[in-house]
């Protein structure tokens, strides 16, 4: 079975063209217009203008702009309209679970971001690729080329969920080595303290990207479908704990909602896009559903 055929299989890839006949403005309108120039009617001989980024060539700038405004921008070409693309996939060890021993997270995030990443080709879209557990374990550079996907998935293929994970300082590498204003795609089950992580998205935003969050957990983590005594593991460690299921739950999905929603709220602080998931809503629906939320705010 080929990589594209194990993760996109041909009914998702089908109901992904389908989602692309249906509604192609919606499709095109969430990747294109992430960067929408700030002077609609300005452009002449170029298509928009984006804030200006150390690492920018100063030529570029726009000082008619600038006397204007008093900020430096600088002119966006046809060339460079197509916005870049970076998945960012989460290969700690708690990514490999799963509940009914069918999708783990890790799963259902290749899948995802495969999805992700052929609507980016399909639209002519450069996308790339890291992965990271403590450190950024694996790079790809953006492309738009359809061969493109077959080499993401091929690193997705040979990495495994194994390692204990530290997602907010793997956020702060990549946001040191991104030289342009790009869409960061972030997947993982954000295990860890908010608080650091919260900090390195918004140093993602800080620097111009765009940031989506895809907080995906498995179904058994949000529903927590436990009884009696249990034994319980602790995802990176492996130390397992004995807990009664039934007094335990009320205070864990507590725990679980004031979690998501602090995640929640200061992401739409930040404009990041926070999108909670489980393993048992399918990935192409939820993506559908995300797109079409997403177009219909913007």
């Amino acid at each position: 079975m080929s990589l594209v055929a194990k993760y996109l299989k041909p009914e998702v890839v089908r109901q992904i063209r389908r989602l692309d006949l249906r509604a192609k403005f919606i499709v095109r309108g969430f990747f294109q217009g992430l960067h929408r120039s700030p002077f609609h009617g300005f452009s002449v001989e170029f298509s928009e203008h984006r804030k200006y980024t150390p690492g920018d060539d100063p030529k570029d700038i726009d000082w008619i702009v600038y006397a204007k405004t008093d900020k430096y921008y600088v002119k966006k070409f046809e060339a460079e309209t197509n916005i870049t693309g970076y998945l960012t996939l989460d290969l700690s060890r708690s990514m490999g679970y799963t509940y009914r021993q069918e999708v783990t997270k890790w799963d259902y995030a290749v899948s995802l971001a495969a999805a992700l990443c052929y609507l980016m080709i399909q639209q002519q879209d450069p996308v790339g690729l890291f992965t990271f557990d403590e450190k950024v374990r694996a790079s790809l550079r953006p492309k738009s080329k359809r061969t493109q996907l077959g080499d993401v998935l091929a690193i997705l293929a040979r990495s495994q969920p194994t390692g204990r994970t530290d997602v907010a300082a793997c956020l702060t590498q990549i946001a040191g080595m991104l030289r342009h204003a790009s869409l960061v795609m972030v997947f993982s089950d954000l295990l860890g303290q908010p608080e650091p992580i919260l900090q390195a998205l918004y140093r993602l935003r800080h620097r111009g990207h765009d940031v989506i969050v895809f907080h995906i957990l498995d179904e058994a983590e949000v529903r927590f479908p436990f009884d009696g005594l249990v034994e319980l593991e602790e995802p990176e460690t492996g130390q397992l704990v004995e807990v009664d299921a039934s007094d335990f739950r009320h205070a864990y999905l507590e725990e679980l909602q004031q979690f998501q929603n602090t995640f929640r709220r200061e992401c739409a602080q930040a404009k990041i896009d926070y999108v909670p998931l489980d393993t048992s809503m399918p990935f192409d629906r939820a993506l559908s559903e995300y797109l079409i939320n997403r177009s219909q705010r913007s």
